[in-house]
């Protein structure tokens, strides 16, 4: 696997000059709101490692908070850290919550006046920006979160990231359709509708799929992982009870209606060794389209930091198993998951009748750089 930060130089330049950049063009308030405490291998740097992707605070200062110019600045220091496919889709999928609140009739819920709202994203520097130290940032709101760091003036971790869509699908003119994690759904669903019964057998652990991700917003990935509802992935309870009820209400709905048992939730609970098939078994054309796969998630940071290139060596490609739950039809409620060395990858499409869809990338050993800070703590203290 990659050297972690190998040849990512330029890219941690790039990124502190734009963070240095937006720090300085925010006031005094602005700036106390937009700053963490440095990474570090101990619990000064729990703040950092807290991540979601419900539209809960997820610390930081908002765009509300920012002047367009401002703004600006901070898009700046998102791209930075994006591809520019990545870049693309973070954008869209920020753009759909207007197209949410009109699904839902534009009301007001969450405890503030706009539910669903395009403005609601954080972003917050952990750290001085600089060539050498320890530095990072973390930008995040409904359905997007990207977190980074930075050791000695290398990027040394680039995950969690995740990239939602709800709608998953919506109407566009001449009968077109905005899917911007469309690949993302049916690369996976082709391989395991093409893999013959035995394998497929294998493939599919379940007949149904879990309401969300199976990991969540864990810090880390653990043996034995189930899904968490989703009233849990919130920063703080709601401070108006009645709130705090349409969200017990809608995530109790939401676990009802998928209808796993505890022995269902067993069988697609986290392990540490992979389920599912394994790529060996895979033919040519599947392990192409498992690669293409893989490019959905590994792409979304520029090519310096994307460990996509590992793939190339089919050893390591051969290591990584496919699990789904839930038919196979288009349509229809699904999950599924890769999991090999270093890689942990999840989607789900189950809410909004199959048209809300989760997906993210982990590296479990590396997650928030914590392998890479323990090192930096040991070399330097």
């Amino acid at each position: 696997m990659s050297t972690p930060g190998a040849g990512t130089e330029d890219i941690a330049a790039a990124m502190a000059e734009a963070a240095r950049a937006w720090l300085d063009g925010l006031d005094p308030a602005q700036r106390a709101t937009a700053t963490g405490h440095t990474p570090a291998d101990d619990d000064t740097d729990a703040e950092r490692r807290r991540w979601f992707y419900t539209p809960t605070d997820h610390g930081g200062l908002t765009f509300h908070d920012q002047q367009p110019p401002q703004q600006r600045a901070a898009m700046k220091l998102v791209g930075s850290g994006l591809s520019r496919a990545a870049y693309v889709t973070a954008a869209t999928v920020m753009g759909l919550e207007n197209v949410l609140d009109h699904t839902e009739g534009f009301v007001t819920m969450f405890d503030r006046t706009r539910g669903r709202d395009p403005f609601l994203y954080y972003l917050r520097v952990f750290g001085d920006p600089g060539p050498s130290g320890t530095w990072g940032w973390r930008f995040g709101g409904h359905h997007v979160s990207v977190n980074m760091l930075v050791v000695d003036g290398l990027v040394v971790a680039s995950t969690p990231c995740f990239l939602g869509a709800d709608p998953a699908t919506s109407e566009l003119l001449g009968a077109a359709r905005l899917r911007p994690l469309g690949e993302v759904e049916d690369l996976a669903r082709d391989i395991v509708r093409s893999l013959p019964d035995e394998l497929a057998r294998r493939a599919v652990l379940l007949d149904r799929a879990p309401s969300d991700i199976v990991a969540a917003n864990r810090t880390t990935v653990s043996e034995g992982d189930r899904v968490i509802p989703l009233a849990g992935i919130w920063r703080a309870p709601f401070g108006k009870p009645e709130e705090q009820e349409k969200l017990q209400e809608m995530s109790d709905g939401i676990e009802d209606r998928q209808g796993l048992s505890a022995a269902d939730h067993q069988v697609v609970e986290l392990t540490d060794v992979p389920k599912g098939v394994p790529a060996s078994e895979l033919d040519a054309a599947q392990r192409e389209q498992l690669r293409m796969l893989l490019g959905t998630y590994l792409k979304r940071v520029p090519d310096e930091l994307s460990p996509m290139r590992d793939y190339d060596d089919d050893a390591a490609l051969d290591a990584v198993h496919l699990a789904w739950a839930g038919p196979t039809e288009p349509g229809a409620g699904h999950y599924y998951r890769l999991q090999g060395p270093r890689l942990l990858v999840e989607w789900d499409n189950t809410q909004r009748d199959a048209n809300h869809a989760h997906s993210v990338w982990r590296d479990p050993t590396r997650d928030f750089g914590l392998d890479v800070l323990g090192a930096h703590r040991a070399a330097h203290h």
